[in-house]
């Protein structure tokens, strides 16, 4: 390793005196001028980590639905997954280390992780919209460059279209395409097969408003335009042109806000729906006759796709084990109908996508969702090598067909990470075989009301979890007094979790009523106030 030349490069990103940062689920996020030696810094990491397990690893430049003067960097691990949690402390680590503790930082990472510095590294960058990105891409160039790693700079591209490219690049093509290109013809040749199959198919255009959050969305699905079928008609709002990225607008502010972003004009019963800023999650969305909003989260899009699997799996004769993975934060009536009337298994865990994901990796087919719009569906190898085999070979016509059409699907579903364009293509495509529309999807289940608020504390490490964050541990007293204050309402649940990334607990609570929901989560907020040292006035009515 040239020393040398690594404080040389190092000095042309200095770490701001007293800055420390924590790499989370999203990675680092934070003000875009503090994160410059971050960049070079993971630059540098990427090249450990690729060296380590002998694989090209992905660096993702975006800070996903914040405001655009944030930003943000992510790992990507050999099958388009998120950085191994044994690498996300060397990242914490790397990133917080003074100058002059730089050499020594990365020599323990080789040593902690059995890196063999001449194995030849390989690294694939992407980055979103943001003014800053350019530049702080750059910064992670510098740092792959200065340890030798060869790269591949994507450019701008989504999230979930880096998290692609890492994939089909370490499974040597057997995914796909390390293109752009070979991402869009993927996905519309295995959509277009897929609509062939709806009844309506050639008949009417169906027409979707696409809020792009005035983010990378936009860009790609304009790219990808030419690719669709021309029964599909998408309108975008919100493409980047005239206002800031993520401003209010995007699948957080449409799920946070239950109402429709700023620069899109709905009429009763189209179908509208919201990406985020770097296209990994997705929520849908109708006005019915009366003016009312309604919203088809996480939750409902989990439903739907879920409906469809099972059928699909039954017409083909496969008992395949199939599940949801869901949060806390799902609504209880999805719990409800899942288990119930379309009787698949629900698993409840902690909050954050890896570990749904990682969760979802122990059936045939799982299904994950976070409430927030963000999710995927994956199968295990042999129940893609079985509906492959079903498809090519099965002589019953009925059972053949339905492979064929589980066969698209998953070509069409990006097993690697949410996306909202591949979810985007699997609802239409299910909407349109099923002849469902939106009104009908969203009227499923009814959501149970429920209201999310947070207490600012002196310290959130005092409130500690367990169950899948549904019950407080510490401090004492507090699940008690929360169990008592869900006894005096109907349909009725609450649970606390310290926030991952500031000083807030977040609460979340659930009744009969918005009122219901309402009172008992304030109720629930000042118990947290006064048991968990709340900073501040207490919570108000």
């Amino acid at each position: 390793m040239d020393y040398e030349a690594l404080s040389r490069y190092s000095a042309l990103h200095p770490k701001p005196a007293g800055l420390t940062l924590q790499y989370g689920t999203a990675g680092f996020r934070t003000k875009a001028e503090q994160l410059d030696h971050v960049m070079f810094r993971m630059g540098l990491l990427a090249v450990l980590r690729s060296k380590a397990v002998l694989s090209t690893i992905g660096v993702m430049v975006t800070a996903s639905h914040n405001p655009e003067e944030d930003n943000g960097v992510k790992l990507v691990d050999p099958l388009g997954e998120m950085l191994h949690p044994s690498w996300e402390e060397y990242a914490t680590q790397l990133a917080n280390a003074e100058e002059r503790e730089l050499q020594k930082t990365i020599t323990e990472i080789c040593q902690k992780a059995a890196v063999n510095q001449h194995k030849d590294a390989s690294v694939f960058i992407g980055r979103d919209t943001r003014p800053s990105s350019e530049k702080l891409s750059q910064s992670v160039i510098d740092g792959v460059s200065v340890l030798g790693g060869q790269y591949h700079d994507y450019g701008l591209v989504t999230t979930p279209q880096l998290h692609y490219m890492v994939c089909c690049r370490n499974t040597q093509g057997r995914y796909g395409k390390a293109t752009l290109e070979g991402y869009y013809e993927k996905l519309s040749k295995a959509f277009t097969e897929l609509i062939k199959q709806s009844p309506t198919s050639g008949e009417s255009q169906r027409h979707l408003k696409i809020d792009c959050a005035n983010g990378i969305g936009a860009l790609k699905l304009s790219e990808m335009e030419p690719y669709f079928p021309k029964e599909v008609l998408i309108h975008l709002y919100n493409d980047g042109t005239k206002e800031k990225l993520n401003h209010f607008c995007g699948a957080d502010f449409v799920k946070v806000h239950q109402k429709p972003p700023r620069g899109l004009d709905m009429k009763p019963n189209e179908r509208c729906c919201s990406f985020d800023g770097d296209a990994d999650r997705i929520v849908y969305y109708y006005k019915d006759a009366a003016g009312r909003f309604h919203l088809m989260d996480g939750d409902k899009i989990a439903t739907l796709i879920s409906i469809f699997l099972k059928e699909l799996l039954a017409k083909a004769g496969q008992a395949l084990r199939m599940a949801v993975v869901q949060t806390a934060y799902a609504n209880g009536s999805s719990t409800r109908y899942l288990e119930e009337t379309v009787k698949v298994p629900v698993h409840c865990v902690k909050t954050g996508v890896k570990h749904l994901h990682h969760k979802a990796q122990e059936f045939d087919v799982g299904v994950y969702f976070e409430a927030n719009g963000h999710g995927t569906v994956l199968f295990s190898n042999a129940a893609e090598t079985k509906i492959r085999q079903l498809a090519k070979e099965e002589k019953d016509d009925e059972k053949r067909e339905a492979a064929k059409v589980l066969e698209n699907t998953i070509d069409l579903i990006n097993q690697t990470v949410g996306d909202a364009i591949s979810d985007m293509l699997v609802i239409e495509a299910i909407l349109a075989l099923k002849g469902l529309t939106v009104h009908q999807w969203d009227a499923l289940y009814t959501d149970l009301p429920s209201r999310l608020l947070k207490v600012e504390v002196a310290d959130r490490r005092v409130i500690e979890t367990t169950d899948a964050e549904r019950r407080a541990v510490t401090p004492p007293g507090l699940q008690e007094k929360i169990d008592e204050l869900v006894k005096k309402y109907k349909l009725s649940r609450a649970f606390v979790r310290p926030s991952g990334t500031e000083d807030v607990v977040r609460i979340y609570a659930e009744a009969d009523t918005q009122e219901n929901a309402d009172a008992l989560a304030r109720e629930v907020s000042l118990a947290v106030y006064h048991l968990a040292r709340g900073k501040g006035a207490p919570p108000q009515p």
